[in-house]
C-alpha cells in the first residue's frame, strides 16, 4: 500500500445506499471533521470478510463509540447493492456504513489493489484497518495476504486508538 501514516486520504467517488438506490458521493463527505474508522476488505461474501472482518466491527461498535470514533466505514470493490445486502445480512443497522468502490477509484489511489485473477475474483482491495481524523491517516494495519484477519482484525486494532 503507498497510503501511509499521517498521509491525507484522497476524494475520490464512491457508492452508498440512500433510500434504496445507488448514490454516488465523494469519501470526503463521510470523513471531513469526523474521526473514523475505515476497514477495506476483499470482497462482500467472501470467507474471511464474513467470517470475521465485518462481524467484528459489529459487535465491537459500542467499544468504537466509547473511543469517541464518529462513524465505522466497511469498503469494498463490490457494488452498493451488493455492500448493501451483505450489511443487511451481517446485522449492521446503522453501525456500519456500507461503502462501494466498485471502479477502484479509492483502492487504487490509496495503492490497496491486489490482483486475485487466479482466485476468480478479479483485482480486489488488500485487507486493511486504518483510523482517520479529518481526512489525515493515524493509523493503518494491512495484512500481508487478503486471506488472514490479524491485524487489521476490529479486537486488534481496538487496542491502538
Amino acid at each position: 500500500m503507498k497510503l501511509k501514516i499521517n498521509d491525507i486520504l484522497p476524494c475520490v467517488e464512491i457508492f452508498i445506499i440512500k433510500n434504496g438506490e445507488a448514490c454516488k458521493e465523494n469519501i470526503e463527505n463521510f470523513l471531513k471533521n469526523k474521526k473514523v474508522v475505515l476497514f477495506g476488505l476483499p470482497g462482500a461474501f467472501t470467507s474471511t470478510c464474513s467470517a470475521k472482518h465485518l462481524p467484528g466491527f459489529v459487535d465491537l461498535y459500542q467499544k468504537f463509540k466509547a473511543r469517541k470514533i464518529d462513524s465505522i466505514i466497511c469498503i469494498s470493490v463490490n457494488d452498493p447493492f451488493v455492500m448493501n445486502a451483505w450489511g443487511k445480512i451481517n446485522n449492521v443497522g446503522d453501525k456500519i456504513i456500507m461503502m462501494a468502490d466498485p471502479y477502484l477509484n479509492f483502492t487504487k489511489a490509496i495503492g490497496a489493489d491486489v490482483d486475485k485473477t487466479t482466485f476468480g475474483l478479479g483485482v480486489r482491495s488488500n485487507r486493511y484497518t486504518m483510523l482517520v481524523d479529518n481526512l489525515k491517516v493515524l493509523q493503518l494495519k494491512e495484512e500481508k495476504d487478503t486471506k488472514f484477519c490479524e491485524i487489521s482484525a476490529a479486537e486488534n486494532f481496538l487496542t491502538l486508538i
